[in-house]
C-alpha cells in the first residue's frame, strides 16, 4: 500500500463535515467539481496586473498559461491581485509603497487557503515586494517574470527605454535636438508590452529572481511578447504543484549562496543600482545576514560582459538572441556557487551547460569583457558613514577619482527652481547635492539622483558630473551618481551639514566620499534649515507609519516590524 499523502495546508478551511468547512467549499464552488476540495494542492497566482502599471499590463494573459499548468499537475488555480506599482506613474515614488504590497501580499497568503503561490511581477518593485512578501509567509513560492518590451526604433535608430528619455531631455537642454524631434520619439519608446527593455531595475530584478533560484530556469529575460514565455508560465503552474507536494520552500532554496550569485550577477550584467537594496530587503525577511560591505566585497573584480544600455549599446531584446543569461553565468561559472539551489530542487550549476554566447557584440567573452572590475562600489567616508554606492559601469572614468566643490540644493523644488538659472555658481568640476531625498525625508527614497545638469554647462558640452544625493536612480539611469547616501540627511546623516563651497573628494578606487572640511568645525554645523523645512512631516496614513519606522538604505529601507517573517500559521476560524 502506498503511503498517505501529507495534509495540505488548504485542509484547514476545505476538510471535513463541519459548518465552517461547508461555508468555505460551498462559497468557492462556483461550478468547481468536488475534486477540486478533495486535496488538491490551492495555487495562488499573485497577480501584479493593472491598467495603471503598462509594463505588466500583459500579466493577466500570462496567469492563464500559469493556471493551466496547475490543472494538468492536479492543482487548483485561483488567481489572487495583489497591489501593484507602476514606476513610472505613481508619485511621489513607487519605493514608498514596496513595503506595502510585500505586506499585503504577505498577509493574503497567509490569511487565505493556499498552498503555494506563482508570484507574477515584472515592473521595478513588483517583484521585490513579492519576494519580500512570500518570504516571510514561507510557502513554496516562485516568480514568473513578464519580460522585457521588444525593441522601438525612431528615424531607424533603436530607443533604450528609460535611459534615451534621459539622453534625449538633456540634448533637448543643450539645444542640439528640438523639443518638436523629442515629442514626436515618444510613440516609439513603448513598442510593445513588456517592462523597459533597457538593464534597469526591472530586467535586473527579473534576472536576478532567476539567479537567486526563485524561477524556473531559462525563463527571466523572454520578451514580453514571445510565445516561450506562455511556454515557460504553463510549466512553472505544473512546477508550484510540484513544490507543494514536495515541501519546497523560500528558506530551503535562498541561501547565503543565493545572494553572493545574484551579487556577483549583478556586476557581470550591469544591472541596476536598485538591486542592492531590493537584495538587502529580502536577505532580511529571510533572515540572511547580508551587508553592504558583504555586497562590495562580492561584487569585486566582477567583469561587465553584458553591452546594454546604460552601461553599454545594446537592448534586452539582444541580450535574449545573444543567449541570454544562462550564457552569462556559465562565463562567471567559477565566481559562483554552483550548489545553490532553484525551485526545481536542482542546484543553478545543472543549468549551465547549455549557455552560449551566440553574438559577442552583446553579450562579450570573459577574455574581453567591457570593464574588468564592474559591480557596485560601497564607498564610506565623512559623507557616508554608513554606506553610499555608486555604478562604476555607468559612470565617467575620468570621473571616479575627483576633487570639486559642492553645489548644493536643499530639495527637489530647490534644484528645479536653480538648476537651469545662469547665475547659478557652478562650473564642470563642481559636484552636485541633492538632500532629503531619503527614505523617510522625501519619503520614499525617490529616483532623483542623476541630476539634470546645469543648462549652461550642457550648451558647453559637458555631459556629466559627480552628483551626490542620499536618494536612488533610475536603472535605466547613468552617470557619476553617489546614491544612497546613508544616514540620510532627514535622519540626520552629514549630508545635512554640507555648505555651497565645501570641497567633496570622490575616490572609488579608494572607496571613499569625503567632505574636506575641518572636523570638528563641520561637526559644529546645524542641519541646513532650507532642507529640514522641506522634509516630510505626514500626519497620517501609510505615510506616517513609513516615515516613523523606516530602516535606512543600508539595511534595504524595510519597516522595521517587518523585518523577518511570521510563517504561514493558519489564522483562527473566520466564524
Amino acid at each position: 500500500m502506498g503511503s498517505m499523502p501529507a495534509p495540505l495546508r488548504s485542509d484547514a478551511w476545505y476538510a471535513g463535515q463541519d459548518r465552517n468547512s461547508y461555508i468555505h467549499r460551498a462559497w468557492m464552488r462556483r461550478g468547481a467539481p468536488d475534486s477540486a476540495f478533495d486535496g488538491r494542492p490551492q495555487i495562488a497566482i499573485a497577480n501584479t496586473a493593472s491598467d495603471l502599471t503598462p509594463c505588466n499590463m500583459h500579466l493577466s494573459e500570462v496567469a492563464r498559461s500559469v493556471a493551466n499548468g496547475v490543472w494538468e499537475a492536479g492543482g487548483v488555480p485561483l488567481e489572487l491581485p495583489v497591489v501593484s506599482l507602476g514606476e513610472t506613474q505613481v508619485r511621489p515614488t513607487a519605493m514608498l509603497w514596496r513595503n506595502m504590497a510585500a505586506m499585503a501580499i504577505e498577509e493574503m497568503i497567509r490569511a487565505n487557503p493556499i498552498d503555494g503561490v506563482v508570484l507574477l511581477g515584472g515592473c521595478d518593485k513588483t517583484i521585490p515586494s513579492l519576494l519580500m512578501g512570500a518570504a516571510s509567509v514561507d510557502l513554496p513560492a516562485l516568480v514568473v517574470p513578464g519580460g522585457p518590451m521588444l525593441t522601438g526604433t525612431f528615424r531607424g535608430a533603436p530607443l533604450g527605454c528609460g535611459t534615451d528619455v534621459w539622453r534625449l531631455s538633456e540634448e533637448v537642454r543643450a539645444g542640439t535636438l528640438s523639443n518638436r524631434d523629442f515629442q514626436a520619439s515618444q510613440s516609439a519608446m513603448i513598442r510593445s508590452k513588456g517592462h523597459c527593455n533597457t538593464m534597469g531595475t526591472a530586467s535586473t530584478m527579473g534576472l536576478l529572481a532567476e539567479v537567486l533560484g526563485t524561477t524556473l530556469p531559462g525563463t527571466a529575460g523572454l520578451p514580453a511578447p514571445d510565445s516561450r514565455l506562455q511556454e515557460r508560465a504553463h510549466e512553472s503552474g505544473r512546477l508550484a504543484v510540484e513544490m507543494v507536494r514536495e515541501g519546497r520552500r523560500p528558506s530551503q532554496i535562498i541561501s547565503k549562496a543565493s545572494f553572493h550569485n545574484a551579487i556577483v550577477a549583478l556586476g557581470a550584467l550591469g544591472g541596476s543600482t536598485n538591486a542592492v537594496v531590493h537584495l538587502l530587503a529580502i536577505a532580511g525577511r529571510l533572515g540572511v545576514p547580508l551587508t553592504l560591505d558583504e555586497i562590495d566585497r562580492a561584487g569585486h573584480g566582477i567583469p561587465l560582459l553584458v553591452d546594454l544600455q546604460p552601461a553599454g549599446r545594446h537592448l534586452m531584446e539582444d541580450f535574449h538572441r545573444a543567449g541570454g543569461l544562462t550564457a552569462v553565468l556559465r562565463e562567471i561559472s567559477d565566481l559562483l556557487d554552483l550548489d545553490a539551489l532553484t525551485v526545481t530542487g536542482r542546484p543553478l550549476g545543472d543549468y549551465l551547460e547549455d549557455g552560449a554566447i551566440h553574438d559577442t557584440e552583446v553579450i562579450r567573452p570573459r577574455s574581453e569583457p567591457m570593464m574588468a572590475d564592474a559591480g557596485i562600489a560601497v564607498l564610506r567616508g565623512d559623507l557616508a558613514p554608513d554606506g553610499a554606492i555608486i555604478k562604476p559601469a555607468a559612470a565617467t572614468a575620468e570621473l571616479l577619482q575627483h576633487r570639486g566643490r559642492a553645489v548644493v540644493f536643499d530639495s527637489v523644488e530647490d534644484l528645479h527652481h536653480r538648476i537651469d538659472d545662469p547665475a547659478l555658481d557652478v562650473d564642470a568640476d563642481s559636484v552636485l547635492v541633492l538632500r532629503g531625498c531619503g527614505p523617510r525625508g522625501y519619503p520614499g527614497m525617490p529616483e532623483v539622483a542623476n541630476l539634470p545638469l546645469p543648462r549652461k554647462l550642457l550648451q558647453q558640452g559637458v555631459r556629466d558630473m559627480v552628483r551626490v544625493c542620499d536618494g536612488r536612480m533610475s536603472g535605466t539611469a547613468y552617470g557619476t551618481v553617489v546614491l544612497h547616501v546613508s544616514p540620510e540627511g532627514a535622519a540626520g546623516g552629514p549630508l545635512a551639514k554640507v555648505r555651497d563651497g565645501d570641497p567633496i573628494v570622490l575616490d572609488v578606487e579608494g572607496r571613499r566620499i569625503d567632505v574636506d572640511v575641518p572636523a570638528a568645525e563641520f561637526a559644529a554645523r546645524e542641519p541646513a534649515p532650507a532642507m529640514v523645512a522641506a522634509l516630510a512631516r505626514p500626519t497620517r496614513g501609510w505615510e506616517k507609519l513609513y516615515v516613523d519606522t523606516v530602516r535606512g538604505a543600508e539595511t534595504g529601507a524595510d519597516l522595521d516590524f517587518l523585518v523577518g517573517g511570521s510563517g504561514d500559521r493558519v489564522p483562527r476560524d473566520s466564524h
